[in-house]
């Protein structure tokens, strides 16, 4: 079978699906691997360092689809993209399927079968399968460093002859596993963290990071998929009374609150962005879904009343070297799960298919 990777053309995006370190165990799965040219520069791997591990340079993504029983990509196919894919291809990326029903029905017109790295069951033994995992660890870690980066003050308490510098406060809304590195990073980094979040399973987790967890009353909230499931309005006025003190004395604020298949819930209005100190910072990872703040706006910053608001819809993407190397583990670990003596074995009783697999021709 031939595997063709292809370039990303999203704007902004820098990684790539598959690393030179990958191609080995590709091919040891019965895989040709084919790379469209450049696809790896922006992540700084060469064409060179392709075809150094085995692999044979597309000068296209035209000629790389045409060559390919399956094409592997990060982020949805473009128009182009799908206009050169023909019956009996096998196309896997990120598919976003609750999102992009059109992309679904063209795939299925088109008779590709479509696997959606995006809907990756979160159970254990596809947890080095979950690129939303991997690529959420690091999205936390930068976006506290992005933080940092637009805060006028340092983290860690600091004693010097002319003074004491208090140390910052730094507040996070949602404790997955974004949330969890946001907390373990800004620790590192010296300051006091506290973090909320709907599911009251996640206060053992931040305590034990040595962060203070802000509980709400009432009933938790039932998690599908990892996810928490979208939460009543009665239960999100009840947070919002619970964290207003901590957000008026806060720093820097992360959000990382996401619905699966729906819009990020709205869990800072402007209202509340007006009670915040002159200075502080708001960091929104959710705002490619829509944003968790009334006023952030994708790949944007926003100042309302001297609080700067950060919208930035793709984190990795600014760590594209690391952030690629573990998209290339999850995606060969994948592909190993998947393929038995050089073919798709499709085991349609198999969690893992089945939940991948959204588009079945």
């Amino acid at each position: 079978m031939k595997l063709s990777v292809l370039k990303e053309t999203e704007s902004g995006e820098t990684r790539v699906a598959i690393v030179p370190k990958s191609i080995s165990k590709l091919q040891g799965l019965g895989f040709e691997v084919i790379v469209e040219k450049n696809a790896g520069a922006s992540a700084s791997f060469t064409d060179e360092d392709y075809t150094n591990a085995g692999a044979i340079i597309a000068s296209s993504s035209k000629e790389a689809i045409a060559k390919a029983d399956v094409v592997v990509k990060i982020n949805p196919p473009s128009s182009l993209d799908i206009a050169e894919l023909k019956s009996g291809q096998i196309w896997i990326s990120q598919l976003f399927h609750r999102l992009n029903e059109d992309v679904i029905k063209e795939l299925e017109s088109k008779g590709v079968k479509g696997l959606s790295l995006d809907a990756m069951p979160r159970i254990s033994r596809a947890q080095s399968m979950d690129v939303l995992s991997s690529q959420s660890n690091l999205s936390g870690y930068k976006s506290v460093i992005c933080g940092a980066d637009n805060l006028g003050k340092i983290f860690p308490m600091l004693t010097t002859a002319a003074g004491t510098i208090t140390p910052a406060k730094v507040l996070i809304f949602g404790v997955g596993v974004a949330g969890l590195q946001a907390i373990a990073t800004a620790k590192r980094l010296g300051a006091l963290v506290e973090a909320t979040d709907v599911r009251m399973e996640c206060k053992e987790q931040t305590e034990s990071l040595g962060a203070k967890f802000i509980s709400v009353e009432g009933e938790g909230v039932k998690v599908e998929g990892g996810y928490a499931k979208e939460v009543s309005d009665e239960y999100l006025a009840k947070q919002k009374e619970a964290v207003n003190k901590s957000l008026s004395q806060a720093d820097l604020v992360i959000t990382t609150a996401l619905v699966q298949g729906a819009k990020s819930p709205i869990l800072i209005s402007e209202e509340q962005i007006g009670m915040m100190k002159n200075g502080s910072v708001i960091v929104d990872m959710a705002v490619a879904k829509g944003g968790n703040t009334a006023l952030s706006k994708a790949d944007k910053t926003v100042i309302h009343n001297g609080v700067k608001i950060v919208g930035i819809s793709n984190f990795p993407a600014q760590i594209p070297t690391n952030a690629s190397e573990l998209l290339s583990r999850n995606i060969d670990t994948f592909l190993t799960h998947m393929v038995e003596e050089g073919e798709f074995k499709w085991d349609m009783k198999d969690e893992i298919t089945i939940g991948t697999l959204v588009t079945n021709v």
